[in-house]
């Protein structure tokens, strides 16, 4: 019999918060953090905008001796895994170290350090790249350096799924300790990639939108809709094992229930058309759950405001829900947050507990007129104020990768 999983703690760094209160306090307000980037120049770039991490300060949050021996994707995964660890009350003198695990990816890795370190190279010559750079640059290393910071001797691995990272690294994370690999996981993903390379990279792609109005920047579902808008944070969760959190009297924000994990085998950038891959992810998840699509009440979407992932996305929820699809909620944090690549997973399955906690969904932000293929319910213009048992959160990975999570309100 498969081991109960529930969620016990929660730690985040996004475009408008730097904790999970923070954060969640904007998302109910329905806050843009998308504004012109900061962190380079743009005056050569068709794209302006970004969603990046404001007002984050690594040698106060961390310590400036750690922080200087990590990439910005690494120190936002050390600010998110330390509020979930905290929020959880775990004492890791109290526990089994090699029982506690981590699972934390990234789908980029240290991507400044790369470019920083590419010009040392070019500019004084091999000898001037610094000693550290491979271990700040390769993505494992906010998993392993949150295994050192918080003392934890269990699995410790990363999972590299593009924008399906977070999502995969939290469901492997559940996985874990359902099969009695592990009986505490901390599982997410963080990203810092708004960097000229990666503006360039994505632009290049034609995945970014070039609009410079903020408000129209990202409108997942929207007739209008143009591409995405990079971000950047990290999201990041602490799982138990459900007898050893009610053991030791943890307070249970919400039970993972289902977990579903596909592939379109189709494209390496596009969604399958007919949405047959996320279909099935969701699915999965859904009969792991044990529930019928009629006992969902929310789906926080992958919703990338890119034109293909929103239609094939609207069709696999409709392959996977039937009738009862357009009993759904479903929505994209994305619309106030931007694409956080490989962290969306993790702040979007945040986002599905507190509206959980809160009985609260909140709106697609700016998206007015949908397509009329996209014919679902986006919580359009204002929240909902509502009663969620449960939710599914989406993630769909360049390379065809679909990952579903179910959580569910807990229950004995």
């Amino acid at each position: 019999m498969k081991r109960r999983v529930v969620v016990t703690g929660m730690g985040a760094v996004t475009p408008i918060g730097n904790n999970v209160d923070e954060f969640w306090n904007s998302v109910k307000k329905g806050q843009v953090g998308i504004a012109p980037i900061t962190k380079f120049d743009t005056a050569d770039f068709d794209v302006k905008l970004a969603a990046e991490v404001k007002n984050y300060n690594a040698k106060e949050r961390i310590g400036f001796k750690q922080a200087k021996r990590m990439s910005h994707f690494t120190q936002y995964a050390i600010s998110a895994s330390r509020e979930a660890w905290e929020q959880s009350g775990l004492d890791i003198e109290q526990e089994d170290p090699y029982r506690v695990g981590v699972i934390i990816g990234s789908g980029i890795g240290g991507m400044s350090d790369m470019e920083s370190e590419e010009q040392r190279l070019l500019e004084k010559g091999p000898k001037w790249v610094k000693p550290l750079f491979i271990p700040m640059m390769i993505s494992n290393m906010a998993a392993g350096n949150v295994a050192i910071d918080l003392g934890l001797k269990g699995k410790c691995t990363n999972v590299v799924t593009a924008c399906a990272t977070g999502s995969h690294s939290i469901g492997d994370a559940f996985r874990a300790i359902q099969a009695n690999d592990a009986d505490v996981m901390v599982a997410g993903g963080t990203e810092a990639a708004v960097t000229p390379l990666g503006v360039a990279g994505f632009t290049s792609l034609t995945a970014l939108n070039k609009t410079e109005d903020v408000s129209k920047a990202s409108i997942p579902f929207d007739k209008d809709r143009g591409g995405f808008v990079i971000g950047e944070g990290a999201g990041v969760v602490v799982f138990e094992e459900l007898e050893h959190a009610r053991k030791r009297g943890a307070k249970i924000l919400a039970e993972v229930v289902g977990y579903g994990a596909t592939c379109d085998a189709f494209h390496i950038t596009s969604p399958a058309e007919d949405g047959d891959g996320a279909a099935m992810s969701m699915k999965l998840a859904i009969k792991e759950a044990g529930l019928e699509a009629g006992d969902v009440d929310y789906i926080n979407a992958h919703g990338t405001s890119t034109h293909h992932n929103d239609l094939f996305e609207t069709r696999a929820i409709k392959k996977a829900l039937g009738d009862e699809a357009y009993n759904v909620k479903v929505n994209s944090t994305k619309s106030m947050i931007g694409h956080l690549l490989g962290a969306a997973g993790g702040v979007e399955f945040i986002t599905c507990v507190k509206s959980i906690n809160d009985s609260f969904v909140h709106q697609t932000v700016g998206t007015t007129t949908t397509d009329e293929e996209c014919d679902l319910d986006y919580v359009i213009g204002q929240p909902a104020q509502m009663e969620v048992n449960v939710a599914l959160s989406n993630s769909l990975g360049f390379g065809g990768h679909n990952a579903t999570l179910a959580v569910r309100k807990y229950s004995e």
